[in-house]
């Protein structure tokens, strides 16, 4: 089975200096019918205005991943880390037993436009980590590159959830088929671009949940850019 969710269908929360869309259930958007895709609890596409960003707040018992699209967003914590996260680069923060931060856009004119992704975690209680790497976009051409998974083998950053991430680029005659475990979910997410998703014909920030599903099909990409989670039920 697979279900599809466009972006138009989304949440939407427009702070001004903040627009954020919510393909799940988060903050004041609530639809019951969306809390999330297995393990996995929020995507949130987020704009943040020049000079802004969200001030110091915690978290718990949350695996949290970021991936910048376009501009900056300046990363401080609660455990000494300092960083400044930038397009093809993915952050993974373990909240654990507590974690504060902030994030950031310093530019004086550019928005950053960013995703912000939550995963249950393994277990409660876990210590505090971060991790931050770059992937080489010419490294998803026409395939799936994972970029974060609970080993992290193969250069992929380490996770603490039962999932794996990829991310793949697909245009033109670039296509992909892959097998798919029954017994697990799998979630495809546009970032950006036009795709087909097993004959379906998804565009930029529309999403299918593919249940039951033997494998994955992408083709007839249009500067695509996909994100694809294999995900515990």
């Amino acid at each position: 089975m697979i279900n599809v969710r466009r972006s138009q269908d989304r949440g939407l929360a427009d702070h001004g200096w903040l627009h954020s869309q919510h393909s799940f259930s988060f903050a004041e958007y609530y639809d019951p019918a969306h809390m999330g895709v297995g393990n996995l609890r929020v995507i949130n596409e987020d704009r943040i205005a020049p000079g802004t960003g969200f001030g110091t707040h915690g978290h718990r018992d949350m695996e949290i991943v970021s991936l910048v699209l376009s501009g900056e967003l300046a990363h401080k914590d609660s455990l000494g880390n300092g960083t400044v996260i930038r397009p093809h680069e993915v952050q993974r923060m373990t909240a654990g037993t507590g974690v504060r931060h902030s994030e950031f856009n310093h530019s004086e004119h550019g928005h950053t436009h960013f995703l912000q992704i939550w995963l249950l975690p393994k277990a409660e209680g876990l210590t505090p980590g971060y991790e931050q790497k770059a992937f080489d976009p010419a490294a998803q051409r026409g395939r799936l590159q994972v970029v974060a998974e609970p080993q992290g083998r193969d250069g992929a950053i380490g996770l603490n959830a039962d999932a794996r991430l990829s991310l793949g680029r697909f245009d033109g005659v670039e296509s992909l088929t892959v097998p798919l475990d029954t017994n697990r979910l799998g979630y495809v997410f546009v970032v950006r671009g036009q795709v087909q998703v097993n004959g379906h014909a998804l565009g930029a920030g529309d999403a299918a949940t593919l249940d039951g599903e033997a494998q994955l099909t992408l083709s007839q990409g249009q500067d695509a850019e996909v994100l694809v989670f294999d995900l515990a039920r």
